[in-house]
Protein backbone atom coordinates (compact mmCIF):
# COMPACT_ATOMS: atom_id res chain seq x y z
CA UNK A 1 0.00 0.00 0.00
CA UNK A 2 1.32 3.54 -0.96
CA UNK A 3 -0.51 6.58 -0.14
CA UNK A 4 0.20 10.25 -0.43
CA UNK A 5 -1.02 13.35 0.54
CA UNK A 6 -0.56 17.30 0.39
CA UNK A 7 1.30 16.51 3.93
CA UNK A 8 2.30 13.77 5.77
CA UNK A 9 2.89 14.51 9.48
CA UNK A 10 5.45 11.86 11.48
CA UNK A 11 5.29 13.04 14.57
CA UNK A 12 8.75 12.25 15.39
CA UNK A 13 10.53 14.15 12.45
CA UNK A 14 9.45 17.17 10.58
CA UNK A 15 6.08 17.82 8.38
CA UNK A 16 6.78 16.18 5.04
CA UNK A 17 4.92 18.88 1.85
CA UNK A 18 3.68 16.52 -0.36
CA UNK A 19 4.61 12.96 1.21
CA UNK A 20 3.88 9.39 0.80
CA UNK A 21 3.86 6.82 3.63
CA UNK A 22 4.61 3.32 1.94
CA UNK A 23 3.36 0.10 3.91
CA UNK A 24 4.33 -3.34 3.46
CA UNK A 25 1.43 -5.20 5.38
CA UNK A 26 1.93 -4.60 8.91
CA UNK A 27 5.21 -2.31 8.90
CA UNK A 28 6.11 1.33 7.88
CA UNK A 29 7.88 0.64 5.13
CA UNK A 30 9.03 3.98 4.26
CA UNK A 31 7.73 7.90 4.78
CA UNK A 32 9.54 10.77 2.65
CA UNK A 33 8.34 12.97 -0.75
CA UNK A 34 6.62 11.83 -3.25
CA UNK A 35 9.36 12.52 -5.52
CA UNK A 36 11.10 9.32 -3.74
CA UNK A 37 8.37 7.17 -3.09
CA UNK A 38 5.75 7.69 -5.91
CA UNK A 39 2.11 9.01 -5.67
CA UNK A 40 0.18 5.88 -4.98
CA UNK A 41 -3.75 6.04 -3.99
CA UNK A 42 -3.89 10.45 -3.54
CA UNK A 43 -5.25 12.05 -1.32
CA UNK A 44 -6.14 15.97 -2.52
CA UNK A 45 -6.58 18.60 0.25
CA UNK A 46 -5.61 16.24 2.98
CA UNK A 47 -2.93 15.43 5.53
CA UNK A 48 -1.58 11.74 6.49
CA UNK A 49 -0.78 11.83 9.84
CA UNK A 50 -0.08 8.49 13.16
CA UNK A 51 -3.22 7.04 14.44
CA UNK A 52 -4.45 8.28 17.44
CA UNK A 53 -3.26 6.40 20.11
CA UNK A 54 -6.52 7.03 22.95
CA UNK A 55 -5.16 6.48 25.97
CA UNK A 56 -8.51 5.83 28.16
CA UNK A 57 -11.59 4.95 27.03
CA UNK A 58 -14.73 2.98 27.60
CA UNK A 59 -15.87 1.32 24.86
CA UNK A 60 -19.19 -0.52 26.50
CA UNK A 61 -20.01 2.74 27.48
CA UNK A 62 -20.53 4.20 23.90
CA UNK A 63 -24.34 4.84 24.23
CA UNK A 64 -24.55 6.15 27.71
CA UNK A 65 -24.53 9.73 26.28
CA UNK A 66 -26.64 12.42 28.70
CA UNK A 67 -27.32 9.88 31.36
CA UNK A 68 -26.97 11.90 34.82
CA UNK A 69 -25.99 14.43 33.00
CA UNK A 70 -25.41 17.74 35.40
CA UNK A 71 -25.24 15.45 38.75
CA UNK A 72 -22.43 15.08 41.14
CA UNK A 73 -19.37 13.08 41.00
CA UNK A 74 -21.36 10.33 43.66
CA UNK A 75 -24.43 10.31 42.52
CA UNK A 76 -23.55 10.22 38.53
CA UNK A 77 -21.43 7.21 39.15
CA UNK A 78 -24.55 5.35 40.94
CA UNK A 79 -26.97 6.00 37.79
CA UNK A 80 -24.33 4.48 35.36
CA UNK A 81 -23.77 1.17 37.81
CA UNK A 82 -27.90 0.88 37.86
CA UNK A 83 -28.23 1.56 34.41
CA UNK A 84 -25.58 -1.23 33.67
CA UNK A 85 -27.88 -3.75 35.59
CA UNK A 86 -30.23 -3.41 32.83
CA UNK A 87 -28.30 -5.07 30.28
CA UNK A 88 -26.48 -8.31 29.76
CA UNK A 89 -23.58 -9.55 27.32
CA UNK A 90 -24.65 -8.99 24.32
CA UNK A 91 -26.14 -5.86 24.19
CA UNK A 92 -23.02 -4.45 25.98
CA UNK A 93 -21.11 -6.14 22.81
CA UNK A 94 -23.01 -4.47 20.80
CA UNK A 95 -22.48 -1.24 22.74
CA UNK A 96 -18.37 -2.25 22.62
CA UNK A 97 -18.92 -2.67 18.47
CA UNK A 98 -20.11 0.66 17.84
CA UNK A 99 -17.67 2.05 20.08
CA UNK A 100 -14.90 0.42 18.76
CA UNK A 101 -16.44 1.72 15.28
CA UNK A 102 -16.64 5.36 16.35
CA UNK A 103 -13.03 5.43 17.55
CA UNK A 104 -11.78 4.17 13.95
CA UNK A 105 -14.11 6.83 12.20
CA UNK A 106 -11.78 9.62 14.41
CA UNK A 107 -9.03 8.01 13.16
CA UNK A 108 -8.18 6.35 16.50
CA UNK A 109 -6.44 3.34 15.64
CA UNK A 110 -5.27 2.16 19.63
CA UNK A 111 -7.55 2.35 22.75
CA UNK A 112 -6.67 1.35 26.25
CA UNK A 113 -10.05 0.65 27.32
CA UNK A 114 -11.22 0.26 30.90
CA UNK A 115 -13.56 -2.99 30.34
CA UNK A 116 -16.35 -3.86 32.75
CA UNK A 117 -17.14 -7.30 31.53
CA UNK A 118 -14.75 -7.84 28.45
CA UNK A 119 -17.00 -6.99 25.39
CA UNK A 120 -14.55 -4.05 24.46
CA UNK A 121 -11.82 -6.95 23.85
CA UNK A 122 -14.05 -8.71 21.41
CA UNK A 123 -15.38 -5.94 19.39
CA UNK A 124 -11.86 -4.53 18.93
CA UNK A 125 -10.65 -8.30 17.58
CA UNK A 126 -14.12 -8.14 15.24
CA UNK A 127 -13.39 -4.70 13.88
CA UNK A 128 -9.68 -4.51 13.75
CA UNK A 129 -8.76 -1.94 16.17
CA UNK A 130 -5.74 -2.25 18.47
CA UNK A 131 -6.11 -2.48 21.99
CA UNK A 132 -4.81 -2.86 25.67
CA UNK A 133 -8.24 -3.83 27.20
CA UNK A 134 -7.99 -3.66 31.03
CA UNK A 135 -10.80 -5.96 32.92
CA UNK A 136 -12.09 -3.62 35.87
CA UNK A 137 -12.29 -5.46 39.35
CA UNK A 138 -13.65 -3.78 42.44
CA UNK A 139 -13.84 -4.64 46.36
CA UNK A 140 -12.44 -4.97 49.51
CA UNK A 141 -10.66 -7.89 48.92
CA UNK A 142 -8.87 -10.02 46.58
CA UNK A 143 -11.27 -12.38 45.92
CA UNK A 144 -12.24 -10.96 42.69
CA UNK A 145 -9.06 -12.02 41.42
CA UNK A 146 -10.85 -15.36 40.58
CA UNK A 147 -14.73 -14.30 41.05
CA UNK A 148 -14.33 -11.62 38.07
CA UNK A 149 -10.98 -11.09 36.69
CA UNK A 150 -10.77 -14.46 36.20
CA UNK A 151 -14.37 -15.35 34.79
CA UNK A 152 -14.29 -12.40 32.00
CA UNK A 153 -10.73 -13.26 31.42
CA UNK A 154 -11.79 -16.68 30.32
CA UNK A 155 -14.53 -15.14 27.94
CA UNK A 156 -12.14 -13.10 26.10
CA UNK A 157 -9.43 -15.75 26.00
CA UNK A 158 -10.49 -16.08 21.99
CA UNK A 159 -10.12 -12.65 21.36
CA UNK A 160 -6.97 -11.98 22.58
CA UNK A 161 -3.74 -11.41 20.60
CA UNK A 162 -0.62 -9.33 19.53
CA UNK A 163 -3.25 -6.68 18.88
CA UNK A 164 -5.42 -6.79 20.84
CA UNK A 165 -3.83 -7.45 24.79
CA UNK A 166 -4.51 -7.94 28.44
CA UNK A 167 -4.39 -5.64 31.02
CA UNK A 168 -6.31 -5.00 34.35
CA UNK A 169 -7.83 -1.97 36.10
CA UNK A 170 -8.10 -1.56 40.31
CA UNK A 171 -10.64 0.57 39.56
CA UNK A 172 -10.18 3.09 42.02
CA UNK A 173 -8.69 4.01 45.35
CA UNK A 174 -12.63 4.18 46.27
CA UNK A 175 -13.87 1.18 44.99
CA UNK A 176 -10.82 -0.80 45.82
CA UNK A 177 -8.62 -1.78 48.79
CA UNK A 178 -4.48 -1.92 48.60
CA UNK A 179 -4.95 -5.78 49.05
CA UNK A 180 -7.13 -5.67 45.90
CA UNK A 181 -4.44 -3.29 44.04
CA UNK A 182 -1.32 -5.78 45.38
CA UNK A 183 -3.46 -8.46 43.89
CA UNK A 184 -3.85 -7.32 40.51
CA UNK A 185 0.16 -5.81 40.37
CA UNK A 186 1.22 -9.48 41.54
CA UNK A 187 -0.63 -10.22 37.93
CA UNK A 188 2.45 -8.79 36.48
CA UNK A 189 0.11 -7.09 33.82
CA UNK A 190 -0.51 -3.37 32.31
CA UNK A 191 -2.75 -1.64 35.31
CA UNK A 192 -4.81 1.61 34.97
CA UNK A 193 -6.55 3.28 37.42
CA UNK A 194 -8.58 6.33 37.95
CA UNK A 195 -6.79 8.01 40.31
CA UNK A 196 -7.28 11.80 42.27
CA UNK A 197 -10.27 12.15 39.44
CA UNK A 198 -12.89 14.38 42.18
CA UNK A 199 -12.49 16.39 45.36
CA UNK A 200 -15.56 14.07 46.52
CA UNK A 201 -13.50 11.65 46.01
CA UNK A 202 -10.35 12.99 47.74
CA UNK A 203 -12.52 13.82 51.26
CA UNK A 204 -13.78 10.22 51.40
CA UNK A 205 -10.77 8.76 51.16
CA UNK A 206 -8.94 11.39 53.85
CA UNK A 207 -11.68 11.80 56.26
CA UNK A 208 -14.46 9.05 55.09
CA UNK A 209 -17.22 12.09 54.60
CA UNK A 210 -18.21 14.48 52.18
CA UNK A 211 -20.62 13.04 49.13
CA UNK A 212 -19.32 9.45 49.42
CA UNK A 213 -20.28 8.62 53.12
CA UNK A 214 -23.62 7.58 52.47
CA UNK A 215 -21.97 4.99 50.43
CA UNK A 216 -19.54 3.47 53.27
CA UNK A 217 -21.15 0.25 53.58
CA UNK A 218 -20.62 -0.15 49.62
CA UNK A 219 -16.87 0.54 49.58
CA UNK A 220 -13.78 -0.01 51.47
CA UNK A 221 -12.69 1.53 54.25
CA UNK A 222 -10.96 5.21 53.86
CA UNK A 223 -7.22 4.97 54.50
CA UNK A 224 -6.62 8.58 55.99
CA UNK A 225 -4.90 9.87 53.14
CA UNK A 226 -5.24 10.49 49.08
CA UNK A 227 -5.20 7.11 46.65
CA UNK A 228 -1.60 8.23 45.72
CA UNK A 229 -0.17 8.60 48.92
CA UNK A 230 -1.95 4.94 49.82
CA UNK A 231 -0.57 3.10 46.69
CA UNK A 232 2.93 4.66 47.19
CA UNK A 233 2.95 3.42 51.21
CA UNK A 234 2.03 0.06 49.93
CA UNK A 235 4.94 0.21 47.56
CA UNK A 236 1.98 0.08 44.39
CA UNK A 237 3.11 2.88 41.81
CA UNK A 238 4.85 1.34 39.04
CA UNK A 239 6.11 2.27 35.42
CA UNK A 240 3.36 -0.52 34.57
CA UNK A 241 0.33 1.38 35.96
CA UNK A 242 -1.56 4.23 34.21
CA UNK A 243 -3.30 6.72 36.26
CA UNK A 244 -6.06 7.90 34.33
CA UNK A 245 -7.53 11.92 35.46
CA UNK A 246 -5.52 12.75 38.02
CA UNK A 247 -6.93 16.24 38.44
CA UNK A 248 -6.61 16.98 42.03
CA UNK A 249 -3.09 15.91 42.69
CA UNK A 250 -0.61 18.46 44.56
CA UNK A 251 3.18 18.31 44.16
CA UNK A 252 4.42 15.88 46.32
CA UNK A 253 1.93 13.50 44.57
CA UNK A 254 2.88 14.42 41.28
CA UNK A 255 6.65 13.59 42.52
CA UNK A 256 5.75 10.30 43.83
CA UNK A 257 4.10 9.71 39.99
CA UNK A 258 7.35 10.57 38.23
CA UNK A 259 9.50 8.96 41.02
CA UNK A 260 7.73 5.26 40.35
CA UNK A 261 7.35 6.48 36.35
CA UNK A 262 3.67 6.16 36.71
CA UNK A 263 2.37 7.49 33.28
CA UNK A 264 -0.95 9.87 33.12
CA UNK A 265 -4.52 9.54 30.89
CA UNK A 266 -5.36 13.51 30.59
CA UNK A 267 -8.75 13.25 29.72
CA UNK A 268 -9.66 17.10 29.62
CA UNK A 269 -13.65 17.08 28.28
CA UNK A 270 -14.57 14.30 30.95
CA UNK A 271 -13.01 16.15 33.68
CA UNK A 272 -14.48 19.87 32.72
CA UNK A 273 -17.86 18.43 31.81
CA UNK A 274 -18.42 16.33 35.51
CA UNK A 275 -17.29 19.29 37.09
CA UNK A 276 -14.12 17.98 38.33
CA UNK A 277 -12.01 20.27 37.31
CA UNK A 278 -8.97 20.90 35.23
CA UNK A 279 -5.78 18.77 35.79
CA UNK A 280 -2.31 20.42 36.10
CA UNK A 281 -0.92 19.20 32.60
CA UNK A 282 1.74 21.64 32.46
CA UNK A 283 3.19 20.62 36.03
CA UNK A 284 2.90 17.01 35.20
CA UNK A 285 4.81 17.39 31.48
CA UNK A 286 7.27 19.19 33.40
CA UNK A 287 7.27 16.75 35.95
CA UNK A 288 8.64 13.92 33.10
CA UNK A 289 5.51 12.23 33.51
CA UNK A 290 4.64 9.87 30.80
CA UNK A 291 1.43 12.02 29.82
CA UNK A 292 -1.25 10.80 26.73
CA UNK A 293 -4.79 11.88 25.80
CA UNK A 294 -7.87 10.13 26.21
CA UNK A 295 -11.44 10.26 25.65
CA UNK A 296 -12.97 8.64 28.83
CA UNK A 297 -16.12 7.73 27.01
CA UNK A 298 -19.70 9.25 25.98
CA UNK A 299 -20.99 8.51 29.89
CA UNK A 300 -18.92 11.56 30.84
CA UNK A 301 -18.21 12.97 27.67
CA UNK A 302 -19.94 13.92 24.13
CA UNK A 303 -18.16 11.04 21.99
CA UNK A 304 -14.98 9.43 21.35
CA UNK A 305 -14.08 12.30 19.34
CA UNK A 306 -10.26 12.42 19.26
CA UNK A 307 -10.40 15.97 17.10
CA UNK A 308 -12.51 17.85 20.06
CA UNK A 309 -10.41 16.13 22.87
CA UNK A 310 -6.86 17.73 21.27
CA UNK A 311 -8.99 21.22 21.24
CA UNK A 312 -9.98 20.84 24.90
CA UNK A 313 -6.57 19.93 25.83
CA UNK A 314 -5.29 22.74 24.23
CA UNK A 315 -7.80 25.13 26.04
CA UNK A 316 -7.67 23.49 29.28
CA UNK A 317 -3.76 24.29 29.55
CA UNK A 318 -3.97 27.65 28.01
CA UNK A 319 -6.61 28.71 30.28
CA UNK A 320 -4.92 26.85 33.67
CA UNK A 321 -1.58 28.75 33.02
CA UNK A 322 -3.42 31.91 30.97
CA UNK A 323 -0.39 31.55 28.52
CA UNK A 324 -1.37 30.85 24.68
CA UNK A 325 2.13 29.07 24.54
CA UNK A 326 1.23 26.41 27.14
CA UNK A 327 0.23 23.99 24.57
CA UNK A 328 0.81 24.58 21.06
CA UNK A 329 -0.85 22.68 18.15
CA UNK A 330 2.17 20.34 17.05
CA UNK A 331 2.88 19.13 20.92
CA UNK A 332 -1.27 18.50 21.15
CA UNK A 333 -0.37 16.64 18.12
CA UNK A 334 2.54 14.33 19.55
CA UNK A 335 0.16 14.31 23.00
CA UNK A 336 -2.97 12.31 20.90
CA UNK A 337 0.20 9.68 19.26
CA UNK A 338 3.74 9.19 20.32
CA UNK A 339 2.08 10.84 23.82
CA UNK A 340 -0.39 8.31 24.55
CA UNK A 341 1.75 5.71 22.67
CA UNK A 342 4.94 6.27 25.33
CA UNK A 343 2.02 5.98 28.56
CA UNK A 344 1.21 3.30 27.56
CA UNK A 345 4.39 1.26 27.12
CA UNK A 346 4.08 1.18 22.80
CA UNK A 347 6.03 3.71 21.41
CA UNK A 348 8.43 1.52 20.04
CA UNK A 349 5.13 0.00 18.24
CA UNK A 350 2.96 2.93 17.70
CA UNK A 351 2.55 6.43 17.94
CA UNK A 352 4.96 7.86 14.53
CA UNK A 353 5.25 7.41 10.98
CA UNK A 354 8.59 5.46 11.23
CA UNK A 355 9.59 2.60 9.44
CA UNK A 356 9.47 -0.65 11.13
CA UNK A 357 6.42 0.43 13.50
CA UNK A 358 3.44 -0.72 12.77
CA UNK A 359 1.09 0.20 9.98
CA UNK A 360 -1.36 2.33 11.87
CA UNK A 361 -2.24 5.47 10.08
CA UNK A 362 -5.00 7.93 9.15
CA UNK A 363 -5.86 9.85 6.15
CA UNK A 364 -7.78 13.65 7.54
CA UNK A 365 -9.11 15.88 5.03
CA UNK A 366 -8.88 20.09 5.72
CA UNK A 367 -10.47 20.66 2.08
CA UNK A 368 -13.24 22.88 2.77
CA UNK A 369 -12.52 23.96 6.27
CA UNK A 370 -11.55 27.44 7.99
CA UNK A 371 -7.10 26.29 7.50
CA UNK A 372 -6.99 25.34 4.15
CA UNK A 373 -4.96 26.50 1.92
CA UNK A 374 -2.62 25.32 4.51
CA UNK A 375 -0.22 27.60 6.26
CA UNK A 376 0.31 24.89 9.80
CA UNK A 377 -0.35 21.14 8.86
CA UNK A 378 -0.20 20.51 12.89
CA UNK A 379 -2.53 23.57 13.76
CA UNK A 380 -5.37 22.80 10.69
CA UNK A 381 -5.11 18.71 12.25
CA UNK A 382 -5.77 19.65 15.78
CA UNK A 383 -8.71 22.87 15.47
CA UNK A 384 -10.01 22.07 11.72
CA UNK A 385 -10.11 18.43 11.89
CA UNK A 386 -13.13 15.58 13.19
CA UNK A 387 -14.46 12.56 12.77
CA UNK A 388 -16.22 13.58 9.69
CA UNK A 389 -12.93 14.69 7.82
CA UNK A 390 -11.29 11.10 8.72
CA UNK A 391 -10.90 10.04 4.81
CA UNK A 392 -9.35 6.11 5.63
CA UNK A 393 -8.28 4.91 9.15
CA UNK A 394 -5.85 1.70 8.47
CA UNK A 395 -4.61 -0.50 11.40
CA UNK A 396 -1.58 -2.83 10.62
CA UNK A 397 -2.22 -2.13 7.16
CA UNK A 398 -5.54 -3.25 6.92
CA UNK A 399 -8.18 -0.76 5.85
CA UNK A 400 -10.73 -0.29 8.49
CA UNK A 401 -12.40 2.36 7.94
CA UNK A 402 -13.10 4.63 4.54
CA UNK A 403 -15.53 7.39 4.53
CA UNK A 404 -18.34 6.24 2.07
CA UNK A 405 -17.65 2.59 2.09
CA UNK A 406 -18.12 1.97 5.84
CA UNK A 407 -21.49 2.42 6.91
CA UNK A 408 -22.18 -0.50 9.48
CA UNK A 409 -25.90 -0.01 9.63
CA UNK A 410 -26.88 -3.07 11.66
CA UNK A 411 -23.95 -2.29 14.37
CA UNK A 412 -25.83 0.88 15.24
CA UNK A 413 -29.20 -0.75 15.20
CA UNK A 414 -28.28 -3.00 17.43
CA UNK A 415 -26.28 -0.72 19.73
CA UNK A 416 -29.42 1.59 19.32
CA UNK A 417 -31.57 -1.25 20.94
CA UNK A 418 -29.25 -1.49 23.81
CA UNK A 419 -29.87 1.99 24.92
CA UNK A 420 -33.24 1.62 24.46
CA UNK A 421 -33.13 -1.10 27.27
CA UNK A 422 -30.58 1.29 29.29
CA UNK A 423 -33.38 3.93 29.59
CA UNK A 424 -36.37 1.46 30.62
CA UNK A 425 -37.42 1.10 34.47
CA UNK A 426 -36.95 -2.94 34.02
CA UNK A 427 -33.94 -4.54 35.75
CA UNK A 428 -31.80 -7.51 34.40
CA UNK A 429 -28.84 -8.86 35.76
CA UNK A 430 -25.64 -7.98 34.75
CA UNK A 431 -22.97 -9.91 33.57
CA UNK A 432 -20.49 -10.84 36.49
Amino acid sequence: MLLSADWVLPVDGPPIRNGAVALDDARIAAVGPVDDLGEGERFEGAVIIPGFVNAHSHLEYAVYAGFGDGLPFGPWILDHTERKRRIGWDEMLAIARLGAAQCLRSGITTVADASFCGASARACADLGLRALVYLEVFGRGTEQIVDRFGINRARIENALSERVRLGISPHAPYTCSPELYAACAALDLPIATHLAESEAEQEWLRSGTGAWEHLAELLPPPTGQTGIRTLAAHALLSAAMVAVHCVKVDAEEIALLAKHDVAVAHCPRSNALLGCGVAPFTDLRRAGLRVGLGTDSPASTPSFDMFDELRAAVMAARAREERSDALSATEALELATLGSAAALGLRGEVGSLTPGKRSDLAVVSLDGSPYFPWEDPAAAVVFGGSPERVLLTVVDGHECYRKGGTEWHELTAAASSARRQLLQTAATKVPT
